[in-house]
């Protein structure tokens, strides 16, 4: 008895570039959303700090708000572990669905949060706890999102495609110091103190509904594997890659955090800058990180750079922090500040897309998503989170406006060690 062969199945090569095309497109969208809502509170911290954190002195009031900045970063590693084993057993596009419904509760918390002047210290307590579940939401948010652009691209453009992560937060960035300055040259001092401050976040509450939209017409790139679903999540946790990549990420992160988010608070209340220009500044920097990233993310690819694009772009940041700091300091002139910015930021932005495809490619598929959830959110937490609480305190203790330089030195040292030691696995499905 014979029976008929199957019919070849052939991929259109054109199909399917579109169709990763719209993946990374959605993704992307989908993680600047979430990011903005988590970053906003960054570019809002001074008048945060007023409204939920009287003290006795203003940059003790500050302390505090930023500190609440970083309580948000502790509930990463958290969110990574759980929303990180959850990818990895139930697919990447359940747990992207996940942390939009979570990080929408979080933003609405604090949009519509009562101040301590209303009700006292319940009103800064709801504050809180609406920003330890945005970072919940952020922990499982990166890893997973980072993973779905890797594993929707082709090996010849997984640099370029895994970059639009940073670069959607660059986005996220820019829309939101934007805001800020659009309302900090609207609104009186006193109409943003009161009321004028809740308006970003109510934006952000659109991602409830837009991510939701978003996201379920993405593919699933991973279905979950039996083992995948047995035995305890420590036996599919790679500890060694993950310290390592942990470190990896202390100089790229402290970068970031210290130059973009970190900035506004910085300019207005150590070297006196105006808020209208350090939002300014901040929109620079955000832009050069949505920009650059992807560019520079396809040259990685051409030229299969990983390591070597990394020891440059780790360095080059602690050389440049001591000398450009100085100038910042010596006027408040907007356009001088906003190079300054740039240069800073501008290493940080050209190895992004080969330092994600770097740490990804160390861990195995069926662990991909915990591994790099934890990895960064870790990171992230440790060295990027408390950024500004560091180098504002280091700012009042050696009372120099150069001391955050000091912190970014020790996150290059660390980086550009482990870096030394993480195995590199360019195509690694």
């Amino acid at each position: 008895m014979s029976t008929l062969p199957a019919p070849a199945i052939t991929c259109d090569p054109t199909t399917a570039q579109s169709a990763s095309k719209k993946a990374t497109v959605a993704c992307a969208l989908g993680n600047a959303l979430e990011m903005y809502d988590f970053t906003i509170y960054s570019f809002f911290a001074v008048v945060i700090a007023r409204n939920f954190f009287p003290a006795q002195s203003e940059m003790a009031s500050l302390l505090l708000s930023l500190t609440t900045f970083g309580v948000g970063f502790l509930m990463r590693p958290v969110g990574a572990v759980i929303i990180g084993r959850f990818a990895d057993r139930h697919g990447r596009k359940a747990a992207l669905s996940l942390t939009i419904g979570l990080m929408t509760l979080g933003t609405a918390m604090i949009a519509f949060a009562p101040t301590y002047h209303q009700i006292g210290v319940l009103g800064t307590l709801i504050l809180i706890v609406g920003r330890l579940t945005q970072g919940f939401s952020a922990g499982g948010e990166i890893g997973t999102a980072s993973v779905f652009l890797m594993e929707s691209s082709s090996t010849a453009n997984r640099c370029h495609n895994v970059s639009w992560q940073a670069a959607s937060q660059g986005y996220a960035a820019l829309v939101g110091a934007g805001a800020g300055l659009l309302l900090s040259t609207l609104l009186t001092a006193e109409d943003l103190e009161h009321w004028g401050w809740r308006i970003p976040f109510m934006l952000g509450l659109l991602i409830g509904p837009v991510g939701w939209y978003i996201r379920r017409c993405l593919p699933e790139t991973h279905e979950a594997q039996p083992e995948a679903s047995e035995g305890h999540w420590r036996d599919h946790f790679d500890l060694r890659h993950t310290l390592l990549a942990i470190g990896l990420m202390a100089s790229a992160t402290i970068s970031i955090y210290l130059f973009i988010f970190y900035m506004p608070a910085y300019l207005t209340s150590s070297l006196g800058y105006p808020q209208r220009s350090a939002l300014a500044v901040a929109c620079v920097a955000s832009a050069c990180l949505a920009v650059i990233t992807p560019l520079a993310g396809r040259f990685a690819d051409r030229h299969v750079l990983r390591k070597k694009l990394l020891v440059w772009t780790i360095a080059l940041p602690v050389v440049l922090a001591g000398p450009a700091l100085y100038v910042l300091g010596l006027s408040t002139n907007l356009f001088l500040a906003m190079l300054v910015i740039a240069i800073l930021v501008l290493p940080a932005c050209i190895g992004s897309g080969a330092f994600f495809a770097l740490i990804m490619e160390g861990f195995p598929k069926r662990s991909r998503a915990l591994g790099t959830a934890v990895s960064y959110s870790f990171g992230v937490t440790l060295f990027g989170g408390f950024s500004p609480l560091i180098a504002t305190w280091l700012t009042g203790t050696l009372e120099s406006p150069l001391a955050p330089a000091l912190y970014l030195l020790v996150g290059g040292v660390i980086s550009l060690f482990c870096l030394a030691l993480y195995p590199e696995n360019p195509g690694r499905d």
